[in-house]
């Protein structure tokens, strides 16, 4: 465990106590990922601040709390015991909830230390038909030639396999950059609620599951001011009305 993970546990430990001396009138949340129970903490990324978004325990934030609770639900009615499984990017709150289920688990990224294959998603070295499940979250938004990876993701996806591929979901209609934006991670689109409509050119299926369909108590809403935009960090972000915006998890089916 890297002493720079251990100081970011102690500062949210901290964050969290201040919150309950100071605002002890914040509503609890309930974690589905390690069952804390409690406030959830804001966090403050370059692009605007997002109020009740990460567990002060795991870390987790809304979207990991959202896919998980999509994937255990997808994955109760599945015997994956014997399934192989591909997860690009590998998150820590995840890793181990995978592990544990598919009988050959295996991890990718173009950059990640430890994983075991270092690959680019739009030139993917896999056979044809390799993986059962495929876990790509909040990736393709990084990837210029997007349709390329979801040819290759849909070419190493056996019969009958499931990819779940979420983006973060920022405008009513996807806006592509001219280049990458270092202030948004390096993102080269904007993916709007029409984003997954080129997902349907690839899979037989796309079933998209939204976030207000699932109870409140594990706050899966993405509480952010969006009218500010475009702004200096985001230039190409259109304004957006509203304090709360729902997060959509794609299923698709080979």
């Amino acid at each position: 465990m890297s002493t720079r993970y251990i100081i970011k546990k102690i500062i949210d430990r901290l964050n969290l106590y201040s919150i309950l001396l100071f605002n002890p009138a914040k509503e609890y949340f309930k974690c589905p990922i390690c069952d804390y129970s409690g406030p959830f903490l804001d966090i403050k990324p370059p692009t605007g601040l997002r109020k009740n978004a990460k567990c002060p325990k795991c870390g987790a934030l809304e979207r990991h709390r959202f896919q998980y609770l999509v994937m255990k639900n997808i994955l109760s009615n599945i015997d994956t015991s014997a399934l192989i499984m591909l997860h690009f990017a590998p998150e820590p709150f995840l890793k181990n909830f995978f592990f544990n289920r598919f009988g050959q688990y295996e991890t990718a990224d173009l950059c990640m230390k430890g994983v075991d294959h270092k690959v680019d998603l739009q030139e993917l070295p896999f056979k044809d038909q390799s993986y059962d499940f495929i876990f790509a979250s909040h990736i393709l938004e990084h990837v210029l030639n997007d349709k390329k990876a979801l040819y290759h993701i849909r070419r190493i996806l056996k019969p009958n396999g499931i990819a779940i591929l979420p983006v973060p979901l920022v405008a009513n209609k996807t806006i592509e950059y001219p280049e990458p934006n270092p202030k948004e991670a390096f993102h080269v689109r904007a993916p709007g609620l029409d984003y997954f409509d080129r997902y349907k050119q690839f899979f037989t299926k796309v079933e998209l599951i939204k976030s207000d369909s699932l109870p409140m108590i594990y706050q899966l809403y993405r509480y952010e001011d969006r009218s500010q935009w475009p702004n200096k960090q985001c230039p190409l972000r259109p304004t957006m009305q509203g304090e709360r915006f729902i997060d959509i998890v794609p299923v698709c089916y080979a």
